[in-house]
């Protein structure tokens, strides 16, 4: 059995470890409210960029290298556009339809879903399009390919987050809660936004 210093010492290091998250919680907090935009976008990136590094490194096949531009890529689209977009979307949902009544609730999420969402896959699609240096083409066979899989995925994950997250999640830290869960959701998107829709297409009329 450990001796009695070690046993006594270990509430101090759980005592200053708390303390630390509590330290981080609060400058974290502090970051939003005197950065918003900018402590948003650098959460999806974060968000976004771990989220690719887990599929590429555990879920993807092993016989394929990590791509580190790939994380980049999936990374930058966090910080320019979902960290950023996400900020005056929810922002503008909340500023509309304030309070969390269960209607309130119920319409936001219907919202988001249905217009929010579509939106939301196109401008990712169309992203990765153009930073990869794709054809108009690429980007349609993508839409019409992949759109309604990430839109129908989305539901799964998003009409229950979104219902705790309008119902319970303060209005400042909404990003934080998506990005927190958009890791788990990231790791399907960044396998369906990498995913070359012709080599699925050749592979579906060969199975035919």
């Amino acid at each position: 059995s450990p001796p009695p210093t070690l046993l006594l010492r270990r509430p101090e290091k759980n005592t200053s470890t708390l303390l630390n998250m509590s330290a981080i919680w609060a400058k974290y907090n502090a970051l939003l409210e005197a950065q918003p935009l900018l402590t948003k976008a650098l959460t999806s990136l974060t968000g976004f960029s771990v989220g690719d590094i887990l599929a590429q490194c555990f879920i993807e096949g092993k016989d394929k290298p990590y791509d580190p531009m790939r994380t980049i890529r999936m990374g930058s689209f966090g910080f320019l556009l979902h960290g950023t977009t996400g900020h005056y979307f929810y922002g503008f949902l909340d500023s509309k339809l304030p309070g969390t009544k269960p209607v309130t609730v119920a319409t936001k999420v219907a919202i988001d879903q249905t217009i929010w969402n579509p939106i939301f896959g196109c401008m990712f699609f169309g992203y990765l399009n153009l930073v990869e240096g794709k054809t108009w083409d690429d980007y349609t066979t993508k839409i019409k390919t992949d759109l309604k899989t990430a839109v129908m995925g989305s539901w799964a994950v998003w009409v229950p987050a979104h219902t705790i997250n309008f119902a319970f999640v303060p209005p400042s830290q909404r990003l934080l809660y998506i990005n927190t869960i958009q890791i788990g959701y990231n790791i399907f998107l960044s396998f369906l936004g990498n995913k070359d829709p012709e080599a699925a297409k050749k592979l579906e009329e060969k199975e035919l």
